[in-house]
């Protein structure tokens, strides 16, 4: 695989970007890969609105991926204040999934954490019925805390639940 260059997202890219995130999430696209939600949640995974709203919070950033100038894949990296930052909507394009690329976008937000935030941890959500997705987050070196988020289950700018047996549980890695 060709190495992937890495930028901060601007609202210029918002339109490709929502495109990503929803090929990667929702829909018979996503399961071109492995890692998607389509069996669990159909509608919108996110908006522009949404995406708008994190690039003009200073707290929050969003990394991309370009592999000769094409978007791949990219990553959210959010303050959350005494040393901990919160890493989400990782997303990698279906077609290019388990080619690595997710271990690059991961290593890019915790260096981005560190640098922009000083963050010393990492903590992230995931499904619980997501147990590969979760095991794949182990093997990067994150590790359940036994704390457990509800799922917006009535929150249709999130998604569809296609069960309303949905909870998150949280992931947290230390920072070196």
């Amino acid at each position: 695989m060709i190495a992937p260059s890495f930028r901060l997202a601007a609202p210029d890219d918002v339109p490709a970007l929502r495109r990503l995130i929803e090929s990667a999430y929702r829909g018979d696209s996503a399961k071109a890969g492995w890692s998607h939600e389509a069996d669990l949640l159909g509608g919108q995974r996110t908006d522009e609105a949404e995406l708008r709203d994190i690039l003009a919070d200073a707290s929050r950033v969003i990394l991309l991926a370009e592999v000769e100038g094409v978007l791949t894949g990219c990553v959210q990296v959010a303050d959350q204040g005494g040393g901990r930052a919160y890493l989400g909507l990782l997303t990698v394009d279906p077609t290019r999934q388990a080619g690595g690329l997710g271990r690059r976008l991961i290593d890019a937000a915790e260096a981005e954490a560190r640098r922009r935030f000083a963050a010393t941890r990492m903590e992230m959500t995931v499904i619980r019925r997501r147990a590969e997705l979760i095991a794949w987050y182990e093997r990067r070196g994150y590790r359940l805390t036994g704390e457990t988020r509800p799922f917006p289950l009535d929150d249709e700018r999130f998604g569809l639940p296609q069960t309303r047996n949905l909870e998150f549980v949280v992931l947290e890695k230390a920072l070196k």
